[in-house]
């Protein structure tokens, strides 16, 4: 009969004896669970050398002695010579040090699980007779799948510590959350959600999920930000797990900096989960690459409320693409401050709203005309703004887009340096 034990490994002593295929593979996830792993190998192989290169490991380029087991928590014994293995987990029984033999698992003490990770789970299976690890991981693929799929509760059942974890849904698409998000989400007891990103996915969770709704559209604020920190760390005081659930990324305008200082100055513990932004999604799934070799070779993310900012002209001036987030109702001012920069009054304008969903509408114009079309079109938030030669329609199907825009050079004549690094 075998027990299974999780062992705590990080930071003490494992020593893997035998540096090869076996050896290293079994290094690799060792380091993982942040041991400090000693490799002895009279003959090392290049993986083994790379990795003590890092300094991840300590390298010992002879044969094993017996004093090398000395003060190691865990020992693997993973040379190809059985009888080599066997000696080492002898040494092991002697010292009273679990061992694991790579090559008979009947002579070890000790057996590595077939381990997947979900979130802080560990997931691990160990044939209790006769060693079989293909047949312990494929079962252990199956129970990850089973997990992955939303099938297992995963939500705490003892009473614990609360949190708050700051999880980022993209930009509405379902497919676009992050694996980490919908963990989060299986262990959530409260959701705080916004108006917008991948909202549907919330009717999956348990009946008694609590789904707090604070969403704010641009002319209502129901609930100020004031009152959302509030919400965040009295549910978390309480000793619940609580999942800010906010579109886009939570740094990308979505005030998670805010609710990361309210949540810390509570002394409530805070994870944070990144999220796809829309201001590089929502242009990409419309057509539209942000930066392209030689037309635009930086991009300026801001937000509309910051109106006819100078540094929007001046990027707009530069050539740059400009990327705005919530400029719907201050288009005018923006097109009009750069008009009045000199700014190519034919320049591409794209308004791409509701992306990544089924009702994604992208509307064109160009800079001089495109406060009055959009307004013509009805282009309504939430709606993402892109104003560059990349937002041009058809953009990747003109020549423009595989001849690069003529380098500048630095001097003169025909031994000038080109400034671009990728000539």
């Amino acid at each position: 009969m075998t027990t299974l034990v999780g062992l705590d490994l990080a930071g003490r002593r494992v020593v893997v004896v035998g540096a090869g295929v076996v050896g290293v593979r079994r290094t690799r996830r060792l380091l993982e669970d942040a041991a400090r792993v000693v490799l002895v190998d009279p003959e090392p192989s290049a993986d083994a050398r790379r990795i003590a290169s890092h300094g991840d490991v300590e390298l010992v380029e002879r044969a094993v002695r017996p004093t090398d087991l000395d003060g190691a928590w865990l020992v693997v014994a993973a040379t190809t010579d059985p009888a080599t293995n066997a000696q080492v987990a002898a040494w092991s029984e002697a010292n009273g040090t679990w061992c694991v033999n790579a090559s008979d698992g009947a002579s070890g003490s000790a057996r590595m699980a077939a381990a997947g990770r979900h979130g802080d789970l560990a997931i691990g299976v160990v044939s209790t007779e006769e060693p079989d690890p293909r047949r312990a991981a494929g079962v252990r693929d199956a129970l990850v799948r089973h997990v992955s799929a939303g099938e297992v509760d995963l939500r705490r059942r003892r009473p614990g510590q609360g949190r708050v974890v700051l999880v980022g849904s993209g930009p509405g698409d379902p497919d676009l959350l992050t694996t980490g998000g919908r963990e989060a989400l299986r262990t959530a007891d409260v959701v705080v959600t916004d108006r917008l990103g991948a909202t549907g996915i919330l009717d999956q969770l348990p009946a008694d999920v609590e789904v707090v709704d604070v969403g704010k559209s641009p002319t209502n604020h129901p609930v100020p930000q004031a009152e959302i920190n509030r919400i965040l760390v009295e549910h978390a005081l309480a000793g619940r797990t609580v999942v800010r659930y906010k579109g886009g990324d939570p740094y990308v305008f979505g005030r998670g900096g805010e609710e990361v200082h309210a949540c810390r100055a509570a002394g409530v513990m805070v994870e944070i989960v990144p999220g796809i932004t829309s201001a590089f999604a929502v242009p990409a799934l419309a057509g539209i690459p942000v930066t392209q070799r030689g037309v635009a070779t930086s991009v300026l993310v801001t937000s509309g409320h910051a109106g006819a900012d100078p540094a929007t002209v001046d990027a707009l001036a530069a050539g740059a693409t400009v990327v705005l987030l919530m400029a719907v109702s201050s288009l005018a001012d923006i097109c009009a401050a750069a008009l009045a920069a000199g700014v190519d009054a034919d320049l591409p304008v794209a308004a791409i709203e509701r992306g990544s969903t089924a009702h994604e509408r992208v509307t064109r114009a160009g800079l001089a005309t495109a406060a009055e079309v959009m307004a013509a079109a009805g282009v309504r938030p939430p709606a993402i703004v892109v104003i560059g030669r990349v937002a041009a329609e058809g953009f990747l199907d003109d020549e423009v887009c595989a001849t690069p825009a003529r380098v500048p050079t630095r001097g003169a004549g025909p031994d000038a340096v080109p400034t671009d690094p990728d000539d």
